[in-house]
Parts: C-alpha cells; structure tokens; sequence
C-alpha cells in the first residue's frame, strides 16, 4: 500500500511539474477574456450573476485592465457599477467601514458577515482606480472608512494586520453588526429620520437575525451630497456597538495578505495625498520584514509561532508591496529589498528549467507534492502575482534581463493555463502587464510637485512612477537614453519606446488618462 501511494505521489508530482509548451503571449487575450467576463455581468445588481456575490477582485482586474488597454468603455463601467452596488449593500460596514466576504443573496443585503483583510485590500486598490477615473466621492468615502477600520481595528503590536474579523459574536452571526429600529432610534434620538433619508433596515426573507443596514441608489447619493452630517450619525453609531460584544479576531498575520494591503495603502496614500496612509503601509512592511529569519519570509505569525518557510504568494506580494513604498517615498532601499526577495523567490521556488515557480519551497518537509499555484482564489495566483511582481520591479530598475525572465514565465504559464481560463485569470492579468509596461519618470523641484500630484492623482496598474529632483540623477530610459534633469519634464515610456517629454501637468494629465472609445 505504501509503495503504491509513494507511486502514484511520484506520479502525480510528475506530470504537475512537467515543463509545458510555451505560448506566445497575445495582446487580444485580455479583450476576449474580459468580454467573456462581461456576459456574466448582472446590470441590475453588480457583480456576476446568481447568488452567493463575491467581490471577485481578479475578473474586476481583468474587466479594468482591459479597458485601459482596449478603451472599451463597457468593462469600465462594468466594474464601476460593481463596486458602487457592493458599497451600498449589507455587504459593507456603513458604521464601521470594511467588506465582508461575501452576499448570500443576489442583491448585496445579507453578508457572510466575516471580514477578510485580503478583500478589503483588493477593494481599496480597485476603489482607488475607480475614484481617479469617475471622481465618484462615493469611491472616495468608502476608501477613507475602510483604512480607518483597518487602522482602528486589524493593526497588531507589529503594526502588521491580523487576517480576519469572526462572523459571530456571542454566538450568532452579524449581530455586532445589525440593527433593530428601537436600537438606531434610541442610539440617534431626533436625528433617526435623517438617518432614514440615507439608510434603509433591511430583513429579507429567510434571514432571521436583526435588520441589515444598506442603500438605494438614491439614498447612496444623498449620502455622498450629506457626507458630513451623515459621518456624524455613523460615529455615534460605531460608538454605541462599542458596547456590544464583539467579533473575535484572528491574529495570524499572513505575509502575502499583507504585502496586498501595504500595496493598496501606498497606492492610496499617493492618489489622496495621504501621507498617513503611506506611514500606515511603510510600518506594516517593516513588521513583516522583521519577522524574517536567516533572510527568510515566514507565510504566517501567530504571538511567537512563525510558520516556515513562505509561500511563493508571500515574497510576490511583498515584492509588488516594495516597489510600491518606493514609487510612494522615492527611498531606493525598498528597491534593494524587492531585489533581495526576489533572490529568495528564486532560489527556493523556482523550477529546474527555471520556467516558472513552485507554490512551496523546495525544503518544505511536509508537501508531499509541489504545485505550481496557477489557480485563482479570491485573490491571484501564486503565478500571477509573481509576474506581476517581477515586471513592475523589472521596470522599476530598467533590469531587462529580469523583465526577459518574467516574459519566459508568463509564456510558460499561458501553456499551463490551457482551457482553464476562468479559474486562471491572474496569470492573463499579469500576461497583459508583461506585455506592455508603462514607465513614467518625472524630473521636477521636490517642493513643486505639481506633475507627480498628476501623476499620483492618476494610477495606472500597468505603470511605475519614478520622481526624480531638478539636477538628480535620472534612471536610463529604454534605449539608453537619459532624460535631462536641469528643468521639469515627464517621460512616459511603453516597452522599449517613449513620448516625448511634457512639462505642463495638463498635457501630463492627458497623456495619463485612458482613451475612450
């Protein structure tokens, strides 16, 4: 019997290893696959279609990469409607801010009420992109509230996040979170029919605990125009369920989780001005760095329990997480840190053909088989964040060879892929950013700022901001080419070509801004 399960562990260790054919990327996937996609779409509720709702972060990249790509403004608009449906819902925390996991139901209203840290850290990545392209304030809004519950609630001693909120408290789930009308009356006094100018309890049927707060689509808008007396109601609110027992936390602390977060906090932190923010995400880096050892990641802490070794998933993130906080603060010693996980990554996970990635490192003693990690969960794949990762660091240093490597990578992974499409499309995300990075190095007087306010008010996920000061030094540019540092310009750079310098932010503006069709 033993002999027989080391076998077929042989076997099957065989052929998930086995180098597959290369396919040569295509730049029409990401359309094909976005507007497969978008016939899933429910244009009555968000989302795809059908009951349970998930965020489903991945097909929203997909739908958005595409749009940036192609100006197809249908899947745009897909994913804006998406999310200003899901931010109305039961499925967000109007007192407290954050997303939960998912909807029970087709409209958004009855959450699983646990929240996950790496859902709301895909939601404040793509609700940043939103914002920047719609000036939506709803988008905004949501995103201030999500990082101060993050702030409030998920920071642990290191300043690193804890994974997730429980669904229950005191034995049931979402009461922490629902409301009677008597307790929102007693809570608001006078102020209660206001409250009911923007909030509706909602109890459908089937659900048997307290009602849930969410929105109409008028009363989001009313939100958006009453904000100010609204963020009033909501903190009285969040200080009455002060009292109330609450959710238990879970304290592990997942390193890929939060290498998705610092991202999404720098990224933010740049688009709002929010220095704050990027402080918030700079410590959050700095507290999983120092849960290293002999150089190595741990995937997860818990008090003084340290999984070793980590995933491919955790130095990806933080890879991507790195060269964020550098686009953010211009400090290059993020950049040699990308450099040195990215050492790690290869010499723990990297295949004999130096192809691709092993999801486990090759001393883990307790994986009886390695997979490559090319599936989709809630979040991308091991593979696609790991070319992610590579091409944005690649671009980042000018590194060609290592951006040759991610290109091998991605072809290799395409071959994998299959027809597997949908539950891989991560790796077709992350094709697409291989194939056409953007680089954008702007020369300007540290105490001007006027094109990097541009350029942070614009996020792009295909491109990587360089800030360089009058008379500093400047990265070459595809080409060798240096660009002059002894007055203000913008270079913005596809592949191996660039435009030519602007030096007015609203010739910058223009050139960042997306092409509609």
């Amino acid at each position: 019997m033993s002999q027989s399960a080391d076998g077929l562990i042989a076997h099957v260790a065989t052929r998930l290893s086995a180098t597959q054919p290369r396919n040569a990327l295509d730049r029409q996937a990401l359309g094909r696959l976005a507007d497969g996609i978008a016939g899933m779409i429910d244009w009555a509720e968000g989302g795809l279609k059908g009951a349970p709702k998930f965020p489903n972060a991945p097909f929203m990249t997909t739908l958005w990469l595409s749009w940036l790509q192609t100006g197809n403004t249908t899947h745009r608009d897909a994913v804006l409607f998406s999310l200003r449906k899901m931010l109305a819902g039961g499925i967000y925390d109007h007192v407290g801010g954050g997303l939960c996991r998912y909807s029970t139901d087709a409209e958004w209203t009855v959450p699983h009420f646990e929240k996950m840290l790496y859902d709301n850290a895909q939601l404040l990545r793509m609700a940043n992109w939103a914002y920047a392209t719609s000036l939506d304030e709803l988008f905004r809004i949501r995103i201030e509230e999500t990082i101060a519950w993050l702030s409030r609630e998920m920071r642990t001693e290191t300043q690193a996040f804890a994974s997730s909120l429980d669904a229950h408290s005191d034995g049931e789930e979402g009461l922490f979170y629902t409301w009677s009308k008597d307790e929102i009356t007693e809570t608001l006094q006078t102020d209660v029919t206001t409250f009911a100018g923007h909030y509706s309890l909602s109890a459908p049927a089937g659900w048997e605990g307290k009602p849930i707060l969410r929105q109409s689509d008028e009363q989001s808008e009313r939100e958006v125009a009453d904000y100010p007396a609204v963020a009033d109601l909501k903190t009285r609110l969040l200080a009455g369920r002060a009292s109330r027992i609450r959710p238990g936390r879970d304290d592990k602390i997942l390193t890929d989780w939060n290498g998705l977060l610092i991202t999404a906090l720098a990224e933010c932190g740049r688009s709002f001005g929010r220095s704050d923010w990027i402080d918030l995400a700079a410590k959050g880096f700095a507290g999983i760095l120092a849960t290293a050892e002999t150089g190595r990641l741990p995937h997860s802490v818990l008090g003084d329990r340290k999984l070793f070794p980590a995933l491919s998933t955790d130095y990806a993130a933080m890879i991507t997480a790195a060269t964020a906080l550098f686009e953010a603060t211009n400090d290059t010693g993020y950049i040699d840190i990308a450099r040195t996980l990215a050492e790690q990554l290869e010499r723990w996970h990297a295949d004999a053909d130096h192809t691709g990635y092993f999801l486990s490192a090759s001393d883990s003693s307790d994986v009886p088989i390695r997979i490559r990690g090319d599936v989709d969960e809630a979040i991308p794949s091991a593979t696609g964040q790991i070319i992610e990762a590579l091409v944005r660091l690649a671009t980042a240093t000018g590194d060609i060879a290592l951006h040759e490597k991610a290109l091998v990578i991605a072809e290799h992974a395409l071959g994998r892929a299959g027809q597997q499409t949908y539950g891989q499309v991560g790796i077709v995300n992350s094709c697409a950013l291989a194939l056409d990075p953007l680089k954008l190095v702007v020369v300007e007087d540290p105490d001007q700022q006027s094109l990097v306010a541009v350029a942070n008010r614009n996020p792009d996920p295909r491109r990587i901001d360089i800030a360089v000061g009058l008379g500093g030094t400047a990265p070459s540019l595809p080409g060798d080419v240096l660009p002059s540092t002894d007055k203000p310009g913008a270079y913005l750079c596809m592949a191996q070509s660039c435009l030519p310098p602007v030096s007015e932010p609203g010739e910058l503006a223009k050139l960042l801004r997306p092409k509609m069709t």
